[in-house]
């Protein structure tokens, strides 16, 4: 077989050791060098907890004893810190999504963060705060719903708080302090809404 000027023959099977698409495979690699590779890999586009990265390997064939030595060793040099990526989770999307508590800890639990990692990290968000995020939001909610009847415009904001992971008492109490800066002094009735927070 003649190669042709700037082509190289490549070698049959995955870099990685997997089986390529026509059965051959390249030389076994070595477990643990494979399992550094596919968490650096992940790691290079955005931080990731221990869950996730060890979820990434079992979906490539990493073997489970060089996964948890690799995933000790990155963790040993900080490499991963799911206590830093949970505080750094409720940061970025409480601020930038205005999401609550609720929502957080969710988010992080779906992302395999430990309970007691997760408590740790939303009670690290200040309840004054939360509460100024969510009439912030309910104000944006009734701006938008402006010219719509009083009732649809509650419940509709109450949904939106409640998508954004706010208890009923909460988002009520931030709702009227919204509604009374537009000089709306009635009460928002959680009674007849509460079927449509969820």
């Amino acid at each position: 077989m003649t190669l042709q000027p700037g082509r190289s023959r490549r070698r049959a099977g995955r870099p990685d050791g997997l089986p390529a698409a026509d059965g051959t495979s390249a030389p076994a690699r070595d477990p643990e060098a494979l399992a550094r590779e596919v968490c650096l890999r992940m790691l290079t586009r955005t931080p990731r907890t221990r869950a996730q990265l060890a979820e990434g390997m079992r979906r490539r064939g990493v073997p489970e004893d060089a996964a948890e030595t690799v995933l000790g060793r990155f963790e040993d040099v900080g490499l991963i810190d799911d206590a830093a990526f949970a505080r750094a989770w409720v940061d970025s999307r409480h601020h930038g999504r205005g999401l609550a508590r609720r929502a957080l800890a969710h988010e992080l639990r779906h992302r395999g963060v430990a309970d007691d990692v997760v408590r740790e990290a939303v009670d690290g968000l200040d309840r004054d705060e939360e509460y100024a995020t969510a009439v912030a939001l309910a104000t944006r909610r009734l701006a938008a719903l402006h010219g719509l009847p009083r009732d649809v415009r509650i419940r509709r904001a109450m949904g939106a708080l409640a998508r954004k992971g706010y208890q009923p008492g909460l988002a009520a109490r931030a709702l009227g302090e919204a509604l009374a800066a537009e000089g709306d002094s009635g009460d928002v009735d959680l009674d007849g809404e509460a079927e449509d927070w969820t």
